[in-house]
């Protein structure tokens, strides 16, 4: 990162670092899918999360996202899109607990874990503002930007990597019927509630 100093880096990490350990919709899905796929899941839900920040990046390193932020009809687009999204993850979970079926019995694909992190994040237009605002304000050039928002992912990927560990080792008592069915409705919940909350955005 050449064109970044040592101050601007810390500035960058320290930000990086609170917006990250904030819990959100990605924690929610990692949590979720830990539970359904086991650790594998968890791990590769966190991938696909970074694969849609990774893009979201270099979108934003080369201009890309400024364009989709400046057309009001594809940011709603994007915005509805991901809204509805987070709404149906987060419905299918509510709709397993109540029949007591829950998503975290049944099991999930390992390669669908990755595919809704990735959809996750790709439809999330906060990721597109944050790129946008965020790095170029810490760096100039395209290749310092991309090496921030890589940075960024990392990060991400080793936070979220985290917590498919923790939920693991705890899977065992987290996957209790009674605790099973309150853990999947509360991630249900959660994921309809950011939906809900994304798609009234203006």
């Amino acid at each position: 990162m050449p064109d970044m100093g040592l101050g601007h880096l810390a500035a960058f990490l320290g930000v990086s670092l609170v917006v990250i350990v904030t819990p959100g919709q990605d924690t929610a899905l990692t949590i979720r899918n830990t539970l359904a796929a086991g650790r594998r899941g968890g791990v590769l839900t966190a991938f696909g999360v970074v694969s849609g920040q990774v893009t979201w990046a270099l979108a934003a390193s080369a201009g890309l996202s400024a364009v989709l932020l400046a057309s009001r009809p594809l940011f709603t687009a994007l915005r509805i899109v991901g809204a509805a999204y987070l709404v149906f993850l987060g419905a299918e979970a509510l709709v397993a607990a109540w029949r007591g079926r829950s998503v975290t019995s049944t099991g999930t694909r390992p390669r669908a874990t990755f595919r809704q992190g990735l959809l996750s994040n790709l439809g999330n237009p906060k990721m597109v503002v944050f790129f946008t605002s965020l790095l170029p304000q810490f760096a100039s050039s395209l290749g310092g930007m991309l090496s921030l928002g890589l940075v960024f992912a990392s990060i991400t990927l080793a936070w979220l990597t985290l917590y498919a560990f923790a939920v693991a080792r705890a899977k065992a008592v987290l996957l209790r019927t009674r605790v099973r069915r309150t853990l999947d409705a509360l991630t249900g919940l959660v994921l309809v509630s950011f939906g809900v909350r994304l798609a009234a955005e203006r």
